[in-house]
C-alpha cells in the first residue's frame, strides 16, 4: 500500500514545501494539495518548489475541475512539471466544489469531466488529441507521462471513474462504503472492456492518532469533523439527483438529513461551524482515529478490499506527529514484507 498527505496551500507556501519535505521524509510516496483558488495559495506554483526540494514523492492536486482550469493549460503545466522533475505528477480531477461553488457556480456535467480528462491524460503522455475542431499537441513535451485519476461517489460518476480514470479517488473511509464504491468501479471497468486491476484504488480521509483515551477521542474528533460536512455536499448533490431511494449506501444518505446549509470560508477547516449535523459515528466511519494499532487494523481493512494507496487529511493541529507515527509505525506495518536472508 502506498501513503500520500494531503495539504492546503495555506499562507506562506514554503510552510507548504515544508510539510512537503517532511512527507518525503518520512516515506510518504505522494503529496496532495487542494486546488481552490480564491480560499488558498495557487498550487500549481507551490507544485514547483516542492518538486525541487525533494526527490521522490509524486504531487497533484486532490482534485482540480474542468470550470476552473483550462484543459490544455493543465495538462501544460504538468507536461512542463515533468519534463522539468522526471514524471513525478499526477492529477486529480472531480466535478469542481469549493473552486466553482465559491463563484455560484455549479459543479461540471460527467461529459466534461469525461473530455477533460481524456485531453489532459492525451496532451500529458505527449500525444496528440482532438479538442475544439483541430488535433492539438505539445511540440515541446518528449517524456511527459502522466495519469488521471477521479474523484467520484455518485453511481454516474463511480461509472465514468470506471470507463475513464486512471484511478479512483474515494474521499472517505468508510470500509463498507469504500468497498461498494470500489465495486461500481470496477463493474464498470470490467464492462467497457477494461482491466479493472489497472485501475489505481485511493482513499482519502482524515488521520489523527491518539492515545485512545476518550479524552483524545473527543479531541480528535472536534479536529476531524469538519470532513463529514465536506463529503456532505458531494452527497446532498447525489440526494438532489436520484432522490433519497436511490441505489446508493444508507449511511451516506441519513446522517446529512440534518444538514441545512455550509460556509466555504470554513471549508476544510477543523474550525469549521457548518458541521454540528456530523455525528461521532460518522467522523469514526470517516475517518481514521485512535491509537497507531487502530489506524493500522483499518488501513489492513481498506488494503484488503483493494486500496492501493491510503491519504492523510493532514487539516487539524496535529500535522508533523501524525506524519512521524505513520512513517515510524503504522505505514511499515502496511507495505510489503522483505528479509534480507530467507
Amino acid at each position: 500500500m502506498d501513503f500520500g498527505v494531503v495539504l492546503q496551500t495555506n499562507p506562506p507556501a514554503w510552510r507548504t514545501v515544508g510539510l512537503a519535505k517532511q512527507a518525503e521524509e518520512h516515506g510518504f510516496d505522494y503529496v496532495w494539495t487542494f486546488d481552490s483558488h480564491l480560499l488558498w495559495q495557487e498550487p500549481y506554483v507551490i507544485y514547483s518548489q516542492i518538486l525541487a526540494e525533494t526527490r521522490r514523492v509524486i504531487v497533484g492536486p486532490m482534485v482540480t475541475n474542468p470550470a476552473t482550469r483550462d484543459w490544455t493549460v493543465t495538462a501544460s503545466v504538468f507536461a512542463t512539471l515533468n519534463e522539468m522533475y522526471g514524471n513525478r505528477t499526477v492529477v486529480g480531477i472531480g466535478r469542481g466544489d469549493s473552486a466553482v461553488r465559491v463563484l455560484n457556480g455549479k459543479p461540471c456535467t460527467l461529459k466534461e469531466v469525461r473530455e477533460a480528462t481524456h485531453v489532459i491524460r492525451e496532451l500529458g503522455n505527449c500525444r496528440p488529441v482532438e479538442h475544439n475542431g483541430s488535433t492539438l499537441q505539445f511540440p515541446w513535451a518528449r517524456t511527459s507521462a502522466l495519469e488521471v485519476w477521479m474523484a467520484a461517489y455518485g453511481p454516474l460518476a463511480l461509472k465514468t471513474t470506471g470507463e475513464a480514470a486512471d484511478g479512483f479517488i474515494l474521499q472517505l473511509a468508510d470500509v463498507d462504503v469504500a468497498q461498494w464504491m470500489i465495486t461500481q468501479v470496477r463493474s464498470a471497468a470490467e464492462t467497457a472492456g477494461r482491466d479493472p486491476d489497472a485501475i489505481t484504488f485511493c482513499v482519502a480521509a482524515p488521520a489523527y492518532v491518539g492515545d485512545g483515551s476518550e479524552e483524545s477521542m473527543r479531541h480528535q474528533r472536534e479536529q476531524c469533523r469538519w470532513f463529514g460536512g465536506m463529503v456532505g455536499n458531494h452527497i446532498a448533490d447525489i440526494v438532489e439527483k436520484y432522490g433519497a431511494e436511490a441505489d446508493f449506501p444508507e449511511v451516506l444518505v441519513d446522517y446529512i438529513k440534518g444538514r441545512t446549509g455550509y460556509d466555504y470560508n470554513t471549508h476544510g477547516k477543523a474550525d469549521n461551524d457548518h458541521v454540528d449535523f456530523v455525528p461521532d459515528e460518522i467522523v469514526d466511519r470517516f475517518c481514521l482515529l485512535g491509537t497507531p494499532a487502530d489506524h493500522v487494523a483499518k488501513l489492513e481493512q481498506l488494503k484488503a478490499i483493494g486500496v492501493d494507496q491510503f491519504c492523510v487529511y493532514l487539516q487539524h493541529d496535529n500535522k508533523e506527529e501524525t506524519m512521524r507515527i505513520y512513517g515510524e509505525s503504522i505505514m511499515p506495518k502496511l507495505r510489503d514484507q522483505i528479509t534480507a536472508k530467507a
